[in-house]
Order: C-alpha cells, then structure tokens, then sequence
C-alpha cells in the first residue's frame, strides 16, 4: 500500500467569548494507512504545537449535525451569514471552542473521502486479510491438540 497524505493549512478562530477570538493557524491532516482519524495541529510553526486525533467519521457528521460527546464535539452554524464548524475540545489540561471555515473543511474531507471511501477503511488496513491468515488452519501442525476437549470434564478420575 502506498502512503497517502492529505493535508490542508488553513487558519481557525479560538473563541474566548461571544465579542472575542483570536486566530489559530492549524493545519488538518489525513493518513490512508490511518484511515479512520483525522489528525488535527494548532499552532502550527510555533515551539509548541498542539496534537489532537479523533474520529474522520465524527468530522464529516459535524459538518452537517451536531455530534460527538465528551472530548470532541461537533457543529455546523452560522455567523455573519457564513458557514462555519464548531469544534469543542475538552482535555484535563482546559477546554477550547474553535471556529473553523465549513467549505474549506468540507472540501478537504471530501479529498480524504475520494481516497478511502467510507466503510473501506478496514481494507486499507488489511484486518480481513490478517484475521483470515490468523485463523487459517495449518496442516498437520497441532492436530493432536485440536482433537482434545480443550475444557477437562468436572468429574476426576479418582471420584473427588
């Protein structure tokens, strides 16, 4: 499998109070050999970026209704007419209210979406390929053990 990267620079609003915000750069980032998450850095070019992982499937239900519960949580709405995707972010270290642009969030999820469509995502980790392996049986090898009762009987053999 080759290594498939999409990534997408774009600039986040960090909401401190319905009046104030300041700008995030971030970058939003999507691995095919990683299929299900969506890796997301804030601060991006700063000494001390910020990480978070979460669910692809979790983002593209946001764009289109509220979702997700706990540590990440996701919303479309509007402000000033536009279109944007609220991201609530909660961790023992604080909790952070992003604004994100919805067409350009929208448009790089579609991107990852061409690469792995959804309910493929197993396949580009090979699961079904390694369980089948896993489980094939292998000739001659062990049969002795797979005849035997692999739970002994209750009754002993000396009647205690």
């Amino acid at each position: 499998m080759h290594r498939t990267v999409i990534e997408r620079e774009l600039e986040l609003k960090l909401i401190l109070s319905p009046e104030r915000s300041v700008p995030v750069p971030a970058r939003l980032g999507y691995r095919r050999d990683d299929p299900f998450a969506v890796h997301v850095t804030f601060h991006i070019g700063s000494d001390h970026p910020v990480h978070w992982t979460f669910a692809r499937e979790l983002l593209v239900e946001g764009v289109f209704r509220p979702c997700g519960h706990g540590d990440v949580r996701v919303w479309p709405t509007k402000v000033a007419g536009r279109g944007v995707v609220l991201m609530a972010l909660s961790s023992p270290g604080g909790d952070a209210l992003l604004e994100a642009p919805a067409a350009q969030v929208s448009s790089w999820l579609e991107r990852t979406l061409r690469v792995v469509p959804p309910g493929s995502e197993a396949e580009q980790l090979g699961i079904d390929d390694g369980l089948a392996e896993l489980l094939a049986p292998t000739p001659g090898c062990h049969d002795e053990l797979r005849l035997r009762d692999p739970w002994p009987s209750d009754e002993s053999a000396d009647g205690e």
